[in-house]
């Protein structure tokens, strides 16, 4: 826009207007990008858009042109065409701009990090429950072989019980998959075998009630208080996981003598540790939800105020 009242003043031939041109004073003002030491009508205006508009590259393009004896109107249209091919607001929008299809990559990659070690093991627990339960039943659920495949697979469940929830949480694995399935992977193991156990003869039918019903309860009782809080799991309760382990590993194999006897009394231990942590949760959630209302009264009390 600036470059076309360039013809206009200098275009009759004027001998002001042709030495500004092709004067020595033309290249100066090429050199130095500033519009204010050229001589001529036409050299002010090119060099004046080009200095201002572009960047320093593109200034230098401008001005070499416009030292030329051609005509300020070529000049002029080269500094501009350079000022808005080169500027710094055409780069700096298009470097703004989010890639397309981004909040599909991410939502592509939150979808692939179900499939992490952590969850892998999770689903592994899952499906160790039924093949544990054919094995613990096959032949009558007595044949001490079949017996022996069934603590194996209530081991291996057992152990990656531990280890998921340590990956998930020294690596950043933890998803909500793995916070809904988890637990449920732990209850469904441990409450196949007790069922087994009692459906065989082998444990009383109360213990499995107790044990069972603590869980469930828990469950029950962190969700009823989740909208003040998040009941952290205790040491009394990963001794309780661990003991409860130990006892009907010990009660799935086929065991006689003084081991027998043994796993009697660490089930009585589970036992005792399963209704101690139990009544300590119940304690924690009434704390829990006592101070949540009270937090919850102050607030809107303060916003009253």
């Amino acid at each position: 826009m600036t470059g076309v009242p360039a013809p206009a003043t200098g275009g009759s031939g004027a001998p002001g207007t042709r030495g500004a041109a092709g004067a020595p004073d033309a290249p100066r003002a090429g050199t130095s990008g500033s519009g204010t030491t050229g001589s001529g009508t036409t050299g002010t205006t090119g060099s004046g858009t080009t200095g201002t508009t572009g960047s320093g590259t593109t200034g230098t393009t401008g001005s070499g042109t416009t030292g030329s004896p051609v005509s300020g109107t070529r000049a002029s249209s080269t500094g501009v065409s350079g000022a808005g091919v080169s500027g710094t607001g055409v780069s700096g929008g298009q470097g703004s701009k989010t890639p397309r299809g981004g909040k599909l990559i991410d939502a592509a990659v939150n979808q692939a990090s179900v499939w992490n070690v952590a969850n892998l093991l999770t689903m592994l627990r899952l499906v160790l429950v039924p093949g544990f339960v054919a094995l613990m039943l096959a032949d009558g659920g007595y044949d001490p072989v079949w017996r022996a495949w069934a603590w194996a697979a209530f081991a291996v469940a057992m152990i990656t019980d531990v280890f998921d929830g340590h990956l998930a949480r020294t690596y950043n694995l933890v998803t909500d998959f793995g916070k809904i399935a988890d637990p449920i992977a732990d209850k469904a193991i441990m409450g196949a075998a007790l069922i087994c156990l009692s459906y065989l003869g082998d444990l009383p039918w109360w213990v499995t009630g107790v044990i069972l019903g603590r869980e469930l309860g828990i469950t029950l009782l962190r969700f009823w208080v989740i909208r003040y809080g998040v009941i952290p799991a205790s040491r009394g309760g990963k001794l309780k996981t661990l003991t409860q382990g130990i006892a009907v590993g010990m009660y799935v194999l086929a065991l006689t003598g003084p081991l027998a006897t043994l796993r009697f009394w660490v089930m009585a231990g589970a036992v005792a540790l399963t209704v101690v942590t139990g009544a300590d949760y119940v304690r924690q959630a009434i704390v829990l939800r006592r101070e949540g209302i009270a937090e919850r009264k102050a607030a809107a009390e303060e916003a009253e105020a």
